[in-house]
């Protein structure tokens, strides 16, 4: 135990800002999405669900050089010469980008031919070149091809008279060398390959392929369908080569709030533009591609060679996904089914049993809440027969006057949308704060936004200069002589597809003082309010940096007074350089820290003399992890709080975050268990060296494989047998 005296001459010797303390960010981020790669290289994984990995990995990196490279690479066409503030220029960073992935797609790339290719052609699933295509097939495939391909290509010459053509984001291409027979002249063409086809097609039943196992499915990549087929396209030309690539582009938005005098309007513009994209920022092709052809595409998409990513096989395994469908349930984890919590399931029986006798009476959400808060973990928990739920019962509640909701992201055929239109057609007061800037879910937004207004929905789009990212529902309801309002505040979003696929939490309560604050923070939401202070909510930009520093402050004086200092955080990423200083200090003074951290993680632990009292464990698994937990032991007086908000700069000043107290001592029990269960993980967890790179935990000899996850799933069971 440090006294207050080790702790302060250790502070004045140790600078916490020096960049040796901190991990890139970015770099951080190739980490995490190797950890994804790796639960498709890893041979316990069921081989369906390999290839899910592998099409996660490949679209999260799509996202991420759609975003955070470009923005990189802005910066460095602009001359930025600032330092990140683990201590590199953007330049450095692009380098080492390109250094730790260049490895990662080469790991991805043959283990996919190598492994997973023979692997399912074992289990029935032929995924053919076209060189392994006997006669009869290739014949279909030609018919196929000028059947249902051929009318939808365009190929554009490449020549004086036909400039480079514009190439979109995210699009798959062949580029063909043609040479006409007269002149002897070699032509370059592009083709695009039809995003509105599937990506592999399929051979009917009578030609599927006869190998030692029988066929589930046999098929061919469409490319390849259309590079053996190009006569059509050229009559008269002589085709020579043939070679696929894919260029991601620049689509982050831009837009200057200050100055659009309609924000969904200029939201609009801007996903407009996006469908194009802006400057390419990377060119994946195959590495058999011969030089004059590679140099043509580089100077027609004015980018360098270190932007160039090489593969030996199938480019965009995004596509991959299309492999999940196939009828081998056994070849991937079974579909959870979420249970309902015992107290909604006996309500729910309630509802049930009054609509049949056609009565009003039974006990409703609202009775449930008037009794005791509810805590509910999804995908764990059901989602549609709790939140969902809960807001659909009040949009057909006469007594309840309004409904106040955030939307960050939402389903496409969303049940919640429709209960806020039920709920204005039943003329109550809805308001709904639409985010308009989530990225990639803008034009979706777009929609309900314009859906809800119609209906008669007040629709806000938020704050300028800040995203809404928090996750809040309050209702307001009349109850004999006075109002009462109950709240929902989650770490997730109001999504009843992700939610099954992301781990998150929520709170339903009737108290009071937090139905009071969230009557503030919906005012400081949609008018003029400039709240400052809350009773319970812990708020961003307002108060909660303050309030979580106070917190860490609060158990290192304890462990100056020695007593004991404990905190365990669970969260999305960690970035904010003053957390990561003040975590730091919390750990010269000799707290205990325990982060479960699933992205990123800017904290360097194991330091001596800085972070030697820190554990860093992150958790990746079939359920996206997503919420967030931060427990403080306070000498004995526990509290736990849970929200929308990492310990990340935007979340911290630039967004509108929420985090409540649960105020229950069996709940926060409860959440002190999920925690307990996700430090024990010896399956998926990885921890966090000192260097940089993760290790992930192995079960001892004499141990078993503890997954977090899947002891959650039978937690659920047993909480509900």
């Amino acid at each position: 135990m440090a006294n207050s005296e080790t702790v302060k001459d250790s502070v004045s010797t140790i600078d916490l800002k020096a960049p040796k303390y901190y991990f890139n960010r970015e770099l951080s981020w190739l980490e995490f999405n190797y950890r994804v790669l790796h639960e498709g290289l890893d041979e316990r994984t069921l081989l369906l669900d390999r290839l899910k990995f592998f099409a996660i990995f490949c679209s999260n990196l799509d996202e991420f050089f759609m975003v955070r490279v470009a923005g990189l690479k802005k910066q460095e066409e602009a001359r930025v010469n600032k330092l990140s503030f683990d201590g590199r220029t953007p330049s450095e960073q692009l380098q080492e980008i390109r250094d730790r992935l260049s490895p990662l797609i080469q790991e991805q790339d043959r283990t996919f031919e190598r492994v997973l290719r023979p692997k399912l052609a074992e289990e029935g699933v032929y995924l053919l070149n076209y060189v392994d295509l006997n006669q009869e097939q290739r014949k279909y495939l030609h018919n196929f091809f000028e059947e249902h391909i051929f009318p939808v290509l365009t190929p554009l010459a490449v020549d004086p008279s036909h400039p480079f053509p514009y190439i979109s984001n995210l699009s798959l291409n062949l580029a063909v060398l043609v040479k006409n027979p007269e002149t002897k002249e070699e032509l370059f063409a592009r083709i695009k390959v039809p995003s509105t086809l599937s990506r592999f097609v399929p051979f009917p039943k009578h030609l599927q392929h006869a190998g030692e196992t029988p066929p589930v499915w046999t098929g061919i990549p469409i490319e390849q369908a259309i590079a053996h087929n190009l006569d059509t396209l050229f009559p008269g030309m002589n085709v020579q080569e043939c070679y696929p690539f894919r260029v991601t582009r620049n689509a982050d938005l831009s837009v200057e709030e200050d100055e659009a005098d309609d924000l969904l309007l200029a939201i609009e513009q801007e996903v407009r533009k996006r469908r194009i994209g802006k400057s390419a920022v990377r060119l994946e092709l195959q590495a058999s591609m011969p030089e004059n052809v590679r140099n043509t595409l580089i100077r027609g998409l004015d980018l360098s060679e270190d932007e160039v990513y090489e593969f030996e096989g199938l480019l965009g395994l995004n596509d991959l996904f299309f492999f999940m469908k196939l009828p081998l349930s056994y070849l991937k984890e079974a579909n959870w089914t979420p249970v309902v919590p015992p107290r909604l399931q006996r309500m729910l029986d309630a509802v049930e049993t009054s609509r049949k006798l056609d009565r009003e009476e039974g006990e409703d959400f609202f009775d449930v809440l008037a009794q005791k808060d509810l805590l509910v973990h999804h995908p764990y928990e059901s989602f549609t027969a709790s939140v969902q739920e809960f807001i659909t019962q009040a949009a057909h509640d006469p007594q309840v006057l309004a409904i106040k909701l955030t939307l960050y992201r939402t389903s496409g055929d969303s049940p919640i949308i429709n209960a806020l239109i039920d709920a204005a057609e039943n003329g109550k007061q809805v308001v709904a704060l639409v985010e308009l800037k989530a990225r990639f879910d803008e034009e979706n937004n777009i929609l309900w936004a314009r859906k809800l207004e119609q209906a008669g929905v007040h629709v806000v789009y938020g704050l300028v200069g800040l995203k809404t990212h928090t996750k809040i529902t309050l209702v307001v309801r009349q109850e004999e002589e006075k109002i009462r309002r109950y709240v929902h505040i989650g770490t997730g979003n109001y999504n009843p597809k992700t939610a099954r696929l992301y781990t998150d939490l929520g709170l339903l309560s009737s108290r009071e003082e937090l139905g009071a604050d969230m009557t503030d923070l919906f005012n400081f939401l949609t008018g003029y309010s400039r709240q400052r202070s809350y009773r319970r909510l812990l708020v961003s930009p307002v108060n909660l940096r303050d309030r979580m520093v106070e917190l860490i402050e609060r158990e290192i004086e304890n462990c100056q007074n020695e007593g004991i200092g404990r905190i365990v955080a669970k969260m999305n990423s960690l970035v904010d350089a003053k957390m990561i200083a003040k975590l730091y200090e919390a750990s010269q003074a000799g707290v205990k820290i325990d982060l479960i951290i699933r992205g990123i993680c800017c904290l360097r632990p194991g330091v001596e003399g800085v972070s030697e009292n820190i554990n860093v464990i992150s958790i990746v698994g079939q359920l996206l992890e997503h919420s967030r937990i931060y427990y403080f032991y306070n000498m004995g007086n526990e509290e736990v709080y849970i929200g929308s908000a990492d310990w990340m700069t935007r979340n911290l000043d630039r967004r509108v975050e929420a985090i409540t107290p649960i105020d229950d001592p069996d709940l926060r029990k409860d959440l002190q268990e999920i925690l307990g269960v996700m430090l024990a993980d010896n399956r998926q967890a990885w921890e966090l060296q000192d260097d940089g790179s993760y290790l992930q935990r192995k079960p001892r000899s004499d141990d078993r494989d503890r997954s977090a996850q899947k002891t959650l799933m039978e937690m659920a069971l047993m909480g509900n047998g």
